[in-house]
C-alpha cells in the first residue's frame, strides 16, 4: 500500500512539474517578444543620425514624407529591421528543427552546408546571367540548399557507420568548401560578379530594401507555421525512430516535410541577406536553457530569441567602428566559432 501511495504521489508530481514548466514557457513568450520589440525600435534609432524614440513612434504611426527623419527611417531603417528580424527567426528555426531530426548538437544550415549550397547557387546564376535573375534568386537558393542536403546526406551515408552526427558534418564542411573554391573562381572570372555580391557574401544588412523581403516573406512565414505545427513530431523523434514509429508518426515522411521547410528558411534569408553563419547553431542553445527538450517551446522561443540576436548584432556592426560599419555576418561569425568550438569539446568528453 505504501509503494501504491509513492507511485500516486508520483503521478500527481510528474504533471504539477510539467504545468510549472509549460507556465514558465508561456510566461516567456510576451517577455522575448517585448524585449524584440524594444530591439527593433532601438534598431531604427541607432546610426550615423541617432533618432530619439519618439521620432521613430511618430514616423510609423504618422508618416510625413516631407520629414527628412520620416525619409531615413521608411527608406533605410525600417526595412533593414524588419529582414534581420526575419532573418534571424528563420535560421534560428531552421537551426533548431535541424538539430532536433538529426539529433545532433551540432547542425546548422551553414555546417552543413545548405548555406554554401544557396550561396553557390546564387553566385553561379549572376554569373551566368547577370543581376537580372535576382527576382529569381528565392527559388534558385532552395535548388541550390536542397541539391546540396542531399549531396552532404548521401556523402555521410557512404562513409563507415553510415550517416551519423560526425560524418554529416564532416560531409557537410568537405562539400561547404569545395562551393567555397568554385565561388572563388567564379569571382576571378568576372570582377562585375564579384562587386555586386562581395558584401552579400560576408552576410550584410546594409542597402537592402523591401523589394525581396515582399517575394521570401510568406514564404518564411508558412515555413515557420509548418515548423511550429511539426514541433511536437519533432520532440518524439529526437527520442528515436523506434520511439517515433511506436507513437504513429511516419518517419520518413516527417523527414522530408522538415528538410522542406529548413531549405525554405535557408534559402529565404540567404536571398535575403547573405550567408550568416552561426545563427542557427548558437540560438536553439539558448532557447533549451529556458525550456529544456520540448521542441513546442523550442521553436517559438528559437524565432523569438534569433530575431532579437540579429537586431542586437546588427546594432553592434553598426556602431562598432563608426562611421563604417562591420558585416552583421562577420559577428555572428566571431561570436558563433567559440561557442562551437565548446560544443565540440563537450562532445569528445
Amino acid at each position: 500500500m505504501a509503494q501504491t501511495g509513492h507511485a500516486r504521489g508520483m503521478s500527481v508530481a510528474a504533471p504539477s512539474v510539467e504545468a510549472r514548466s509549460q507556465g514558465v514557457s508561456v510566461a516567456g513568450i510576451p517577455l522575448l517578444a517585448t524585449l524584440t520589440v524594444l530591439l527593433f525600435a532601438l534598431h531604427i534609432a541607432v546610426g550615423a543620425k541617432p533618432l530619439p524614440l519618439s521620432t521613430v513612434w511618430e514616423a510609423i504611426t504618422a508618416r510625413d514624407q516631407t520629414i527628412f527623419d520620416h525619409m531615413i527611417i521608411w527608406d533605410l531603417r525600417l526595412p533593414r529591421a524588419l529582414i534581420a528580424l526575419t532573418v534571424g527567426a528563420a535560421l534560428s528555426v531552421a537551426g533548431a528543427l535541424m538539430q532536433g531530426v538529426t539529433r545532433n548538437p551540432l547542425a546548422d544550415p551553414g555546417i552543413l552546408g545548405l548555406m554554401a549550397g544557396a550561396s553557390f547557387a546564387v553566385v553561379i546564376t549572376t554569373y551566368l546571367f547577370g543581376p537580372s535573375a535576382s527576382g529569381w534568386l528565392p527559388w534558385i537558393a532552395s535548388a541550390g540548399a536542397l541539391a546540396t542536403a542531399l549531396v552532404v546526406y548521401v556523402i555521410a551515408h557512404m562513409a563507415p557507420g553510415g550517416a551519423t552526427p560526425l560524418t554529416l558534418t564532416l560531409s557537410g564542411a568537405a562539400i561547404s568548401a569545395f562551393l567555397a573554391a568554385i565561388i572563388s573562381i567564379a569571382h576571378l572570372l568576372s570582377e562585375d560578379t564579384f562587386d555586386n555580391l562581395r558584401v552579400w557574401l560576408t552576410g550584410s544588412l546594409a542597402g537592402r530594401d523591401l523589394a525581396m523581403l515582399q517575394i521570401t516573406g510568406p514564404w518564411i512565414a508558412l515555413a515557420l507555421g509548418a515548423g511550429l505545427i511539426l514541433a511536437r513530431q519533432v520532440t518524439a523523434l529526437t527520442m528515436g525512430e523506434d520511439v517515433a514509429k511506436g507513437l504513429g508518426i511516419r518517419t520518413g515522411a516527417l523527414k522530408i516535410q522538415l528538410l522542406l521547410v529548413v531549405v525554405v528558411l535557408t534559402a529565404c534569408a540567404v536571398a535575403l541577406a547573405g550567408p550568416m553563419g552561426f545563427v542557427g547553431l548558437v540560438i536553439p542553445h539558448v532557447a533549451r536553457l529556458f525550456v529544456g527538450a520540448d521542441y513546442r517551446w523550442i521553436v517559438p522561443y528559437a524565432a523569438l530569441i534569433g530575431a532579437a540576436y540579429l537586431l542586437g548584432i546588427d546594432i553592434v556592426a553598426r556602431i562598432a567602428i563608426p562611421p563604417r560599419e562591420i558585416s552583421t555576418g562577420i559577428i555572428t561569425a566571431m561570436i558563433g566559432a567559440p561557442f562551437f568550438i565548446q560544443l565540440v569539446r563537450m562532445r569528445a568528453k
